[in-house]
């Protein structure tokens, strides 16, 4: 069996996988990225190109150039790849931030148009918590239904929810520093296996930056959206969609609502696709999918030296 006889879905990472040089390759090889960054900085002022190529780290970190360098990585990956294999996915998702990559990987968004709209998004997922006390953390070796259950307890005291469902024994809380603090301690009382606390910039994924989704549905007003023939997988839901009033409504959603990541993998996995290539820096995605479904087939193109070694796998399949 060929790999062409395979249901494929191109996968693209969320915030965190960010590095000092990330996609200098791409941009050395192509003037058409030089001239999108420099398109981006006209638009907001800020030298991207710079701050992925040489950070510094704390710079890369904030989340309103993280968004966009990890986008830009991802789309830059994804084309050179087409550009030496004609390949087209029956789907395309991504992790929170990854979802507006995906979206440029089935022609629904413009890289510029997209690029601009993560760099407001961060903006707004750190301004709208209003530099009140918050927190995030990871919890790993429960299962989700537990750790939502926690959250559920706590939060008639303090807000804290399941963020990111990323798999079925890792899933990201937030809320405020109390919530959190006290949904740690119950999940570590519950023989959770680790409780790791996450250096972030707001309480992503939660009610506590409500504000952000009024802020980025306003701003998505002045950007085109297109209808798609090649299904996103959302998010919010984890259910396809091609229509672009929807993609919308779930972008929206997605800010304050939790990253059905899990669901999201299963719900390719039961309409037949079984071969995932994740675009974007490092392969934290892969190490997910894998961990969801197994004997899951993944591979991941991170430099252009990746290209050529992923299109060999996909060769021997």
């Amino acid at each position: 069996m060929s790999f062409k006889d395979k249901k494929l879905a191109f996968v693209f990472p969320g915030q965190g996988s960010q590095y000092i040089g990330m996609g200098n390759d791409f941009i050395e090889s192509n003037s058409i990225y030089k001239d999108v960054l420099n398109c981006f900085k006209d638009k907001t002022t800020f030298d991207l190109h710079t701050i992925m190529a040489e950070g510094p780290e704390n710079t890369l970190k904030d989340t309103k150039f993280t968004q966009p360098a990890i986008l830009m990585h991802s789309v830059m990956a994804l084309q050179a790849f087409l550009a030496k294999m004609d390949i087209k996915p029956d789907y395309v998702a991504g992790h929170s931030l990854g979802e507006f990559s995906a979206l440029v990987a089935n022609g629904v968004l413009q890289l510029a148009d997209a690029m601009y709209l993560v760099h407001k998004r961060g903006e707004f997922m750190i301004k709208a918590n209003e530099g009140k006390p918050f927190a995030m953390a990871a919890v790993l070796g429960l299962e989700c239904e537990m750790i939502k259950d926690i959250c559920e307890s706590v939060s008639n005291q303090h807000i804290v929810v399941a963020a990111n469902y990323n798999t079925k024994n890792q899933t990201v809380i937030s809320g405020t520093a109390e919530g959190v603090e006290q949904a740690s301690q119950i999940a570590k009382e519950k023989n959770a296996k680790r409780v790791v606390p996450l250096t972030v910039g707001g309480p992503f994924h939660s009610p506590l930056i409500q504000k952000a989704a009024v802020w980025l549905s306003e701003e998505m007003k002045h950007i085109s959206f297109k209808d798609t023939t090649i299904p996103v997988v959302c998010n919010v839901n984890a259910q396809a969609e091609t229509k672009a009033d929807n993609i919308i409504h779930n972008l929206t959603e997605q800010v304050t609502s939790s990253v059905l990541w899990v669901d999201s993998i299963e719900y390719l996995q039961k309409n037949g696709v079984n071969l995932f290539i994740e675009f974007g820096p490092q392969k934290v995605l892969t190490g997910m999918i894998t961990k969801i479904i197994n004997g899951a087939m993944c591979f991941n193109v991170d430099k252009m030296t990746d290209i050529d070694l992923v299109i060999k796998k996909l060769e021997e399949i």
